[in-house]
């Protein structure tokens, strides 16, 4: 009995992960994943900060081949739930260790990473309770040393409006949608992630110099370099 709970632990980890990548990678995933980044200050709130949009978009899918293999559906539900209830707490700029155990599991540092505006933490840090697979599949990513962190959406304006934050990359979505010509070109929109280049400033008053990245269009980046 055991075995099989430790079993559907890591199954459900193992499927967040690759839901969780796909959020950040898919732009019609995304489109309801910004919610959570909207937060321009990471904190307890943060965690709660969800998009409505989730079981429309097809969240469940990823989990599906748990219930196919056996797994009770209840049961899967609640693993995911007590994986959220763990997040949850990860959701603080305290410093929080749990020294060796940080390479097994996700805690505060790299849960912030994962929110974080800087370049080499965009996409990264996937897990939900552990960080194995990040360190496995090369999407495990550290603080960028002596720079600020800085949180919120890339090219969009903060806005304290339920409506706005919760449909904001929708609006995007579909104006890119109407835009495109041809279907091909309206699926590539919807689900391909692009290069863009973008400039911000440091809480420090420094430039950040303009460049590339491998991240998706809709989330942008920025390499902080002092002038």
């Amino acid at each position: 009995m055991r075995g099989c709970w430790l079993a559907l632990f890591v199954g459900v980890e193992f499927c967040y992960y690759w839901f969780h990548l796909a959020s950040h990678r898919v732009r019609f995933l995304w489109a309801t994943h910004a919610v959570h980044h909207s937060a321009t200050r990471f904190n307890l709130s943060a965690a709660v900060r969800l998009g409505w949009t989730s079981q429309l978009t097809g969240s469940f899918l990823f989990f599906l081949p748990l219930a196919w293999i056996g797994f009770h559906p209840a049961s899967i539900a609640l693993m995911l739930a007590l994986g959220l209830l763990y997040q949850f707490f990860l959701h603080t700029a305290l410093p929080i260790h749990l020294g060796p155990l940080e390479w097994v599991f996700e805690h505060a540092a790299p849960s912030s990473r994962a929110s974080c505006l800087h370049e080499s933490c965009l996409d990264t840090n996937y897990g939900s309770t552990l960080i194995v697979f990040d360190r496995l599949f090369g999407t495990f990513a550290d603080a960028p040393e002596g720079e600020a962190m800085r949180f919120g959406l890339k090219g969009r304006a903060p806005s304290n409006n339920p409506i706005a934050i919760a449909f904001g990359e929708w609006k995007h979505l579909g104006v890119d949608l109407w835009r495109a010509s041809g279907l091909r070109r309206k699926l590539r929109s919807a689900g391909r992630a692009a290069l863009t280049a973008g400039v911000f400033a440091r809480d420090d008053g420094a430039a950040c110099s303009k460049t590339h990245s491998s991240g998706p269009r809709w989330m942008g980046s920025a390499v902080c370099r002092k002038n």
